[in-house]
């Protein structure tokens, strides 16, 4: 995962190689001023030896060692920040990128806020790995060789003391790192659900309200955040063991050599300068060791996020373009269905061998029960899924061999869960066109309809219309999205279920709406109210997967079938 992780980061390597640089020279000076305080030691130890000009100098030396060591912290803490804060930048958009390219069948079994939580929570944490775990580590062990070189210029024997703790602060390591690395997975794991369940909660607050669930939702709540406090508190028992051992370890290390530098001295085999200036790397050298124990924390943290991150980049898309891929220009309108079959899951068909053709400005209607495959149809067509057999094409251009820009730069879609950006109704309209003028936002927004009512909001076409639309009535964002839909002047335009949410009056303006644009564009128009699709060129009716009737409205009604009963009921129903 590291490795990964840092090829990505490779347009910030030079930011980090500064960061390591600047890392080592202030390691360097930390080892240059216990060096200078041992010769100052030794030198105080001989007054006859010692000036006012050798004090000063030697004092000078710390002065300008730690001034210098100031200088390259700074460094290294801004470059190590430059870099890491860029990449997850980076990583982030890379993951949406990612996101984007991914076919709706990956969304079916996700929750919003679990994949937020992989996106922007689990990349934040990188941050830690690049600006912090990973320099410190290098530069820690790099501190460790140094101190140990050092050490043992001083007193070989005294060094080996030194070394006595080091195995069994590896070892706790090690076991930390294989009792924790799962845990930290898991407590990610939690809060990717977390965020999952508070996104629900927070998108569904008016039904929650209005069945009046706020205190089970309450309790729901409340088991999430103890379960979340759990597995974080069983982490974090863990670390509450392994850092005051390593602590103890090596505290039992200076006591060591303490002991045995003391002794030494008494037998005079150590001056009392070489024990100072020890003691003094003794710190540098133990300190370290506990720094590596708490960086294994943070490595263990960033590798489960890191992951999670790359489980999410390295998820296949169903929907692939070929590499040899053709733009489908301008096209004419014909869409062909060539014995079609499709299920979502299994061995289960939502379509069974569809075949139809709709010519270029001709108007085709689907109609049946809920379930049928209407909806279905709509999402082969833009490529939303790929058939399991059969073969889609548009003016004879089989859509799997296509670029998925050009196909879907020629339909325009009005879907029946309409969804509005948090903006203005303007900007909402004008969304799927390019360089739209503001006679060409109005007039699309008179041919769906909506003119009239949006020039009536307080500040017209430029009322903010709230998150996904809260602000305006089911039939005001149907004519908002048809109006968005018409404005891209696509050669296709499908219209699923456009009218359900409409009462009759306006029903009957779009009704109109879409004869006009009969002739001019070629319509695919799902619909369970039967009096929007009765002039259709050509009417399908689905059950069970299969087109079980089709024809004009009035061949339908006078074979007295499926169809001719839907129109009663919808006629008993007005």
């Amino acid at each position: 995962m590291i490795k990964r992780m840092l090829k990505m980061a490779k347009p910030w390597w030079g930011e980090l190689i500064l960061t390591v640089i600047s890392l080592l020279a202030a390691s360097l000076l930390s080892l240059v001023t216990p060096e200078a305080i041992r010769k100052l030691t030794a030198l105080l130890g001989t007054p006859g030896d010692a000036t006012t000009a050798l004090i000063l100098k030697y004092c000078g030396i710390l002065v300008g060692a730690y001034l210098l060591r100031a200088l390259c912290r700074f460094l290294s803490m801004w470059q190590a920040h430059v870099a890491a804060w860029n990449f997850v930048g980076y990583l982030t958009s890379l993951c949406y990128d990612k996101l984007q390219s991914l076919s709706m069948r990956y969304y079916s079994d996700k929750q919003t806020g679990e994949i937020m939580s992989r996106m922007i929570n689990d990349t934040r944490q990188l941050e830690v790995l690049i600006a912090h775990s990973l320099p410190d580590m290098a530069t820690n062990v790099i501190v460790v060789a140094g101190v140990a070189v050092m050490i043992f210029r001083i007193n070989p024997l005294l060094a080996l003391y030194t070394l006595i703790p080091v195995p069994f602060i590896l070892l706790l390591s090690r076991l930390f790192t294989t009792k924790v690395a799962p845990l930290f997975k898991i407590n990610q794991e939690v809060l990717a659900g977390l965020n999952g369940h508070t996104q629900d909660n927070l998108s569904g607050m008016k039904e929650i309200q209005a069945f009046g669930k706020e205190g089970r939702e309450s309790l729901g709540m409340k088991d999430y955040c103890r379960h979340y406090s759990f597995v974080n508190i069983r982490a974090n028992f863990y670390n509450a063991m392994y850092h005051p051992a390593v602590e103890f370890i090596t505290s039992i290390g200076t006591v060591i050599v303490m002991g045995a530098g003391g002794y030494f001295v008494m037998r005079g085999r150590m001056s009392t300068a070489d024990i100072v200036g020890f003691f003094m790397y003794l710190s540098l050298f133990y300190s370290p060791l506990s720094a590596l124990a708490r960086l294994a924390e943070d490595i263990q943290v960033s590798r489960a996020c890191g992951n999670r991150v790359l489980e999410l980049l390295d998820t296949e898309s169903e929907i692939k373009e070929d590499d040899d891929a053709k733009d489908i220009p301008t096209c004419s309108g014909d869409v062909r269905f060539d014995n079609v079959v499709f299920g979502y899951s299994g061995d289960s068909k939502v379509l069974d061998g569809i075949s139809f053709d709709v010519k270029p400005g001709k108007m085709l209607a689907l109609v049946g029960a809920t379930g049928v495959g209407k909806t279905t149809i709509v999402s082969l067509l833009e490529r939303f899924y790929d058939p399991q057999s059969g073969k889609i094409t548009i003016d004879g251009h089989d859509i799997r061999h296509a670029t998925l820009s050009s196909l879907r730069k020629n339909i325009s879609i009005v879907l029946q869960d309409v969804f509005l950006f948090n903006g203005t109704v303007y900007e909402n309209i004008a969304y799927g066109a390019e360089n739209a003028t503001e006679e060409e936002v109005y007039a699309a927004a008179k041919t769906a309809c909506a003119d009239e009512f949006i020039r009536e909001m307080p500040e017209g076409y430029m009322t903010k219309i709230g998150e996904r639309g809260v602000r305006l009535s089911g039939g005001q964002k149907q004519r908002i999205a048809i109006a968005r839909a018409v404005l891209r002047k696509t050669p296709i335009l499908v219209l699923d279920e456009a009218t359900s949410a409409v009462d009759n009056e306006t029903e009957a303006q779009i009704q109109k709406a879409i004869e006009n644009l009969s002739g001019s564009h070629t319509l695919i128009v799902i619909a369970h109210r039967l009096t929007t699709i009765m002039k259709a060129d050509d009417i399908i009716v689905l059950r069970d997967g299969k087109i079980a009737e089709e024809g004009t409205h009035d061949e339908l009604m006078k074979k007295g079938g499926i169809y001719c009963g839907m129109c009663s009921v919808n006629q008993a129903k007005v």
